[in-house]
């Protein structure tokens, strides 16, 4: 699979910020004692590799924390977010006063390791419904406070990100819909409120699908469909409705969902069950 490097939407610069403003002052606090051990005219050069294959996702994140540490801090990036890398490489060299390079390591490291993790397993399940036209969207299983970061990471690997969150499109649950006295109120009520936002619907049977339809929803969610009745579900539909399958939905049954011609399939894994890179940083000289 071609790597997505060219085509990925940037993540929010002030999100980012917020992100390594936290997390620099949940590792260094009072100030960070062994970095102090350094004399500050000391300067190094640094280079980091990956220990796996995988695609990088994180510049952002890095970039901001050597520079929210120390302006002068030069970073040279071997590899592009998106792009594919493999066991070895090396991914960026980095170089300045010892003392805050030290400290910004770690916090640097977290957010490529982790949000490369997410690349890469979002690449893994790309790559299984290639061809198919079905796109994969990320869910709001994401870790607190860094649901931008995942969702940008949810882009470098090749699939697609479902709503931010609660604030921009409706998302007509059963729950809202016992509230509202049904799903053709729910949805009406949706449209009332002028917000111009998409309205989504799920449903949990045929019945309520057509329910869906009549109300002239904007996209019907399929909650734990078997395979067999997503496809009556398709026929159904015939075109009217974007129709996405959530739940249930797993590495073995990935294809055949894929192949019922569904627009669209949400999985909270992408984002929720993710192993971080292994990466390495070390120093390669000091003066």
């Amino acid at each position: 699979m071609k790597d997505a490097s060219s085509a990925i939407a940037a993540p929010d610069r002030r999100a980012v910020e917020r992100n390594v403003r936290s997390a620099l002052q949940e590792d260094i606090g009072s100030g960070d004692v062994t970095a102090g051990l350094i004399a500050p005219d000391t300067r190094a050069h640094a280079r980091v590799i990956t220990r796996e294959n995988g695609v990088l996702c994180g510049q952002p994140w890095v970039n901001a924390v050597f520079a929210a540490l120390d302006s002068t801090i030069s970073i040279t990036w071997s590899k592009q977010d998106g792009q594919n890398i493999s066991a070895g490489d090396v991914l960026f060299t980095v170089e300045g006063p010892a003392a805050p390079l030290l400290t910004g390591e770690r916090s640097a490291l977290n957010f490529l390791q982790l949000l490369s993790g997410t690349a890469t397993l979002c690449q893994h399940y790309a790559m299984q419904v290639q061809g198919t036209g079905v796109k994969l969207l990320d869910t709001r299983k994401t870790l607190p406070g860094l649901r931008d970061a995942q969702k940008y990471a949810v882009r470098c690997g090749g699939c697609h990100n479902h709503r931010i969150g609660l604030y921009d499109a409706f998302l007509i649950k059963e729950n809202h819909i016992a509230a509202c006295g049904g799903i053709g109120p729910a949805v009406q009520s949706a449209r009332r409120s002028g917000a111009g936002k998409m309205v989504q619907v799920e449903v949990e049977s045929l019945t309520e699908l057509e329910a869906a339809l009549a109300a002239r929803a904007d996209r019907v969610m399929l909650d734990n469909f078997s395979v067999q009745h997503i496809s009556d579900a398709v026929e159904l539909a015939d075109g009217r409705v974007e129709l996405e399958v959530s739940g249930n939905v797993t590495a073995d049954s990935l294809l055949a969902i894929a192949n019922t011609g569904v627009d669209y399939i949400s999985i909270g894994a992408l984002t929720k069950d993710v192993t971080a890179m292994d990466l390495s940083m070390r120093l390669q000289h000091t003066s």
